[in-house]
Order: C-alpha cells, then structure tokens, then sequence
C-alpha cells in the first residue's frame, strides 16, 4: 500500500461512535513583539561617539527610506566599546539569516535594521555594516548567482513517485515567468496536496539546495532556504512543538514573510529616534 503524507490528519476523520475525542494539532501560540533594548544610563557611557554618530546615520537612513532603497553604513572602524553599544541599541530581531560559508545577517528588533556580518577564516570578522530595507541586499545579490533556470526533467521516475511529476513542470513555467518581471508569487502548498515521502526527496533532490537559509520567528518557527533553481525558495512553518504545520514552495523573489514591510521601517525610525533622543 502507498504510504501518502498528508492526506489524513487531525480533526480529518468523523467521530468514533464510542465517544472518542478528536485531537487537534496545536497551532503556533505566541507572538514576539517589540521590546526597547536595555541601554546604560547617558552619563554612565564615555568615548561613544562613533557609536552615535553610526547610529544617527542609521535613523537618517531610516528616515530618508524609499522603496527599493537598501542604505549601507559600514560599522567596521568602529572599536569594540563602540560596537558592543551599537548591538545594545540594535538588539536581535526576529530573522536570521545564513549565506554561504561567509555571509551572517540578524535582523534587529526594529525591523529593517539588518546587521550583515562577513566572516573569514577562524571567525575573523572581515566586514561589519548595517543595512536597511524590507531585506539585506548583500543576501539577495548572492541568493541566486550560480542558479539555474529550469529543473531538468527526468523521463522516468522510481518506484513511490506519484504526485512530483507535474509539480516539476509547474515550477519551471513559474520560473519562466518570474524572469519577465512583475510575476505575482507561486506558491506550492505541499500540505494540501496528497504525496509520498519519494515525492518529496525527488523534489528536494531536483530543486538542489542555494545558499540562503533563513529562520523567522513569530507564531512558531519559518524556516526558509533558497533552492537551486532562480525565485524558488522552500518555505516550512513550525508550531512551538516543532511540528510542520504548513510546507510549500514559492516561486517569487523574495517570500512575504522574511521581509520587512515599508510600515515597518516607519516604526523603526521612529523607535530609534526615541533611543538616540537620550543620548544627545
């Protein structure tokens, strides 16, 4: 018997007559909100005026922000006392995100303030900077480099494929779309559709793996990767026990949920000009 993924599940089936209780999966709970990050007081701080003056170049750059805009302000001069209260006044947001061997990025809790990190060898950090914008550039220039542009399609499959096949064709014409500009998003919701753990490594293999991986917290846990193929990105959410809720594939440049919305950059602007209010 095919063994499918998906297609039965909690709350799925009718009642048992005997009184039995359906078990619901639970969904995420628990949001992150916004929180000020703990600063020391101004006159416990000397000999932090590059670290200001760094910071006041962020909120200038949050506050001139325009659409498509990604602002860079370079950090690496700064020495360690100066660094360390930038990342006290930046604080860790909710996205992370890993490219390649050398490239680390962590979003701060105001959203659209990303730090971007360039790492060597043993650790040294080779470059230090903010960027700011729905998501750091330096990422998105190296997200899909060494791409390809269609899934090469096999003429035949092994024993427990199913459901895959026609799933390669629609990414490719999704792919073939996406490279004409302003194609809306195609999203490939695995959850939904009825497939055997074959149809998944297939894919999984075919798709290849980019260098992108990001995680976003929120209600739960997203987990997001870039694939080896140009737009596509493999999109899972986790609820708090870990447990896959919800599995697809986005054919789009970047997926809603790891960006920042422009809303969100006028908040962080406002957010950090109530910080750097006290410092002046």
């Amino acid at each position: 018997m095919v063994n499918f993924v998906g297609a039965v599940g909690p709350g799925s089936q009718p009642g048992e007559e005997d009184g039995g209780v359906l078990e619901y999966m639970e969904m995420p709970k628990g949001m992150t909100i916004y929180r000020s990050p703990i600063l020391p007081e101004p006159d416990q701080l000397l000999g932090i005026d590059a670290a200001k003056d760094a910071l006041n170049r962020v909120l200038a750059a949050l506050e001139d922000w325009k659409p498509g805009a990604c602002p860079r302000i370079e950090l690496s001069g700064l020495d360690k006392k100066n660094a360390d209260f930038v990342s006290q006044a930046l604080g860790d947001g909710e996205v992370s995100i890993i490219c390649g061997e050398t490239i680390q990025c962590q979003e701060s809790v105001m959203a659209g303030v990303w730090r971007v990190r360039e790492i060597g060898a043993g650790g040294t950090v080779l470059s230090d900077a903010i960027e700011i914008g729905i998501f750091p550039q330096s990422v998105i220039a190296k997200a899909f480099a060494r791409s390809s542009h269609a899934i090469d399609i096999p003429r035949s499959y092994g024993p427990g494929v199913f459901n895959a096949p026609p799933l390669l064709a629609e990414i490719n014409e999704a792919i073939a779309k996406s490279g004409l500009g302003n194609a809306a998003p195609h999203a490939i919701n695995l959850s939904l559709l009825p497939h055997t753990e074959e149809d998944l490594s297939l894919l999984d293999g075919l798709l290849g793996h980019g260098p992108v991986t990001i995680l976003s917290r929120g209600y739960g846990n997203c987990r997001v990767m870039t694939m080896a193929l140009r737009d596509t990105w493999w999109v899972r959410f986790y609820n708090s026990q870990d447990t896959l809720i919800l599995n697809s594939i986005e054919v789009t440049n970047l997926p809603e949920v790891v960006c920042a919305s422009p809303e969100d950059i006028i908040d962080s602007a406002a957010r950090l000009s109530e910080i750097m209010a006290i410092y002046k």
